[in-house]
């Protein structure tokens, strides 16, 4: 009984061993592949929390700019202490000072000290504000949307309040500028998502 040619790679092989050519019947056929290979699925934006966080879901860790933002609440906390010690001295100064004999006739002294009483108050003010945004700047941490909507009307209260009355003062310079960058970094969309993040 003949095989046929061995060497022929379309004849019978011996041993029912398939050959070089054409596949034999049911061999399962694998599927051509063109182009570029199939990529995984695509997730859904949002991360699957459905509120706008990206692709890596909510973030973790406070955005570099809210850290920034918090900085700068403790400097211009710091900046109100100072601030309400110096009117609380020049308070008690100019009440010391008003029934000295050296400045009884001195009416530019006399005038400035008719409102030594408002130095105190313009202190305790000054010192709660400063306290208020220590307070926002301990809470941005853990804060949720409320802290982030107090903390920029507390920057645009206080860019106004650097720029009028104190405009021609470096201070209120300072102030504006710091105020402006808060609520800019709290405004972000990274600030954002980080104030919006779902708690457990």
């Amino acid at each position: 009984m003949s095989f046929g040619d061995p060497n022929n790679p379309y004849g019978q092989q011996q041993g029912g061993q398939p050959g070089y050519g054409y596949p034999q019947q049911g061999q399962p056929q694998a599927q051509p592949s063109f182009g570029y290979p199939q990529a995984p699925p695509v997730q859904s934006f949002g991360g699957g929390y459905g509120d706008g966080y990206g692709y890596g879901g909510p973030p973790t860790e406070m955005p570099g700019g809210v850290k920034a933002a918090r900085v700068m609440l403790y400097v211009i906390g710091g900046f109100q202490l100072i601030g309400a010690l110096l009117l609380f001295w020049a308070g008690v100064g100019i009440e010391e000072l008003k029934d000295d004999p050296e400045f009884r006739n001195d009416q530019a002294f006399q005038d400035l000290a008719q409102y030594s009483d408002s130095f105190h108050v313009v202190g305790v003010l000054a010192l709660l504000w400063g306290a208020f945004a220590m307070f926002l700047a301990a809470k941005l941490a853990k804060g949720g949307n409320g802290i982030r909507v107090t903390t920029l009307v507390f920057a645009v209260v206080t860019a106004v309040l650097g720029i009028y009355p104190f405009i021609f003062v470096l201070v209120g310079l300072i102030y504006t500028v710091l105020a402006v960058l808060i609520a800019v970094f709290v405004g972000k969309s990274d600030g954002a998502a980080w104030f919006n993040r779902p708690r457990h």
